[in-house]
């Protein structure tokens, strides 16, 4: 690679892993028609962030919890995810290309959730949240691609941003100065995708999840 990130290669947060499995040809595929002629590291991040926020629609109801279906690649394949999914899809990206990058966790209050899916959860908690953390600049920023900016204005809550300088973390106000999102408790950065740990937190938040068919349904239509 043409530029020094400060970390080197084979470095935990350069390598591939069983789900941000950046040495997969579609994730490196998606990771190169997405930099386009960036030529520096931060516009690459920047431009990989915008492009996991926007090809790849959010959607709760697509949250799969089996492995398999947690992989970058897999998350290509479906082309839209949660949180979760999009994160590990843009650190994968930004370890495909050679940007360090990792997984952060942490729970959170969402007041502009619909009405269907609070009923779903019971609960307007929403536990194991996920955003990436890219190394730039030898300093680790948050980026969030969770909201596309279609369902962003549905909601009446702008989108998020990402400067390649400061967190992107979703905003505790929308549009109209309503409460929008509030973090409770940090789970920490992690290498690689804690699967049973998201599980076991998912399982004590929402056991009734866990005993009936996969939820269905159109979040943005329902925004």
């Amino acid at each position: 690679m043409p530029f020094d990130y400060s970390t080197p290669m084979g470095s935990p947060c350069l390598s591939p892993t069983v789900f941000l499995d950046s040495d997969n040809p579609s994730v490196q595929r998606f990771a190169s028609d997405a930099i386009g002629d960036a030529a520096s590291p931060k516009e690459r991040a920047i431009r990989l962030f915008y492009a996991v926020r926007e090809q790849i629609p959010y959607d709760p109801y697509a949250a799969v919890l089996e492995a398999d279906a947690m992989r970058a690649s897999a998350v290509i394949a479906k082309g839209k995810g949660f949180c979760v999914a999009k994160a590990i899809l843009l650190a994968a990206v930004l370890r495909a290309i050679g940007i360090p990058a990792r997984l952060g966790f942490a729970d959170v209050t969402n007041h502009l959730a619909t009405r269907r899916l609070l009923e779903l959860l019971r609960t307007d908690v929403f536990v194991f949240h996920g955003y990436a953390e890219v190394l730039l600049d030898d300093r680790w920023v948050k980026a969030t691609p969770a909201f596309h900016s279609r369902l962003c204005a549905r909601f009446g809550v702008p989108a998020l941003d990402f400067d390649g300088e400061h967190d992107a973390v979703l905003q505790p106000f929308d549009g109209r100065g309503r409460p929008f999102m509030q973090y409770l408790r940090s789970h920490g950065s992690f290498n690689d995708f804690p699967h049973e740990a998201m599980l076991q937190a998912w399982r004590k938040t929402y056991p009734h999840l866990f005993e009936m068919a996969q939820p269905t349904g159109d979040f943005e239509a329902e925004a």
